[in-house]
């Protein structure tokens, strides 16, 4: 029989691998992004789009293959857009988003420092998927976020953090597991739901004044759940079933961060919403 550890370590280990079986290969290094358009820093945001938009990948994902659909969607429609890799683990490439949540929200809040610096810009609106459209709630809330972003929208978002549907109640039965989960991955630990992390970011209400919050969400979401669990509370939050836009729309967690147009029309209202049209199944064709 395997020794306690090394069994976890397994354990670990088939999670892990899970996990990424689930991520999409990926197509380019971070290190990669495109340096016009995307990722140009010589973009001056107009005046029909005043701010930037910095996209925020999410658990496993990286600065590009999270965006290789939603990036150019803006950028066609006049955004200057940026994205960042945060939350890297020594040792491993391209999936990222692993890292402690504090700290990674530290990364975000020196990336848009720079994206400010460079583009002149007063403030930016924050795109994130999964983990990114949660995460950055903890640099409004603790690291002066607030007073440098317009929006946050959240493309289902873990903001209460996550069950996996149902899977992260197995964890007391393996002894040892929980901690182990902590120390080779905090990112992962911190997004289950009832994390120190968590009860900390929550802890006061969910939003805080002068940003202006959506939400995304889909009722076939396997990994964010349970799904209404995305949603937030506060004065100004938009919280969306992406199934009450287009009742046909199947996509799941992925999905509606990676290529799904009825979201991404959704998040063009959110950034824009003076200029908002309604969002339709028709949506797929704009």
């Amino acid at each position: 029989m395997l020794p306690v550890k090394r069994a976890l370590r397994h354990l670990a280990a088939l999670v892990l691998a899970a996990a990424v079986a689930t991520v999409p290969a990926a197509t380019a290094h971070a290190s990669d992004a495109p340096s016009s358009g995307w990722n140009d820093y010589n973009c001056r945001p107009s005046a029909a789009h005043p701010r930037p938009v910095v996209l925020v990948h999410g658990t496993f994902g990286n600065s590009v293959d999270n965006w290789l659909s939603l990036a150019p969607y803006l950028e066609d429609r006049g955004y200057c857009v940026f994205s960042l890799d945060y939350g890297q683990l020594p040792g491993v490439p391209l999936f990222h988003g692993l890292g402690p949540i504090d700290t990674s929200a530290g990364q975000l809040s020196a990336f848009v420092d720079k994206v400010l610096t460079a583009t002149g810009a007063a403030k930016v609106d924050l795109v994130g998927h999964s983990q990114g459209g949660m995460m950055p709630r903890y640099y409004l809330k603790f690291l002066g976020g607030a007073a440098k972003v317009n929006a946050l929208v959240g493309l289902a978002p873990d903001n209460h953090g996550t069950t996996l549907s149902g899977l992260t109640n197995l964890l007391p039965y393996f002894p040892g597991a929980e901690d182990l989960l902590k120390a080779t991955t905090p990112g992962l630990a911190d997004q289950v739901t009832g994390s120190d992390f968590l009860t900390k970011l929550n802890e006061g209400g969910d939003t805080v004044p002068g940003v202006h919050y959506t939400v995304i969400a889909t009722k076939y979401d396997e990994v964010a759940t349970p799904w209404r669990s995305q949603y937030l509370t506060g004065s100004d939050v938009r919280n969306v079933l992406l199934q009450d836009l287009c009742p046909v729309d199947l996509s799941e967690h992925l999905a509606i961060g990676l290529f799904d147009r009825v979201a991404f029309h959704e998040v063009a209202n959110a950034l824009d919403p003076p200029h908002a049209t309604a969002t339709s199944c028709a949506s797929v064709f704009d």
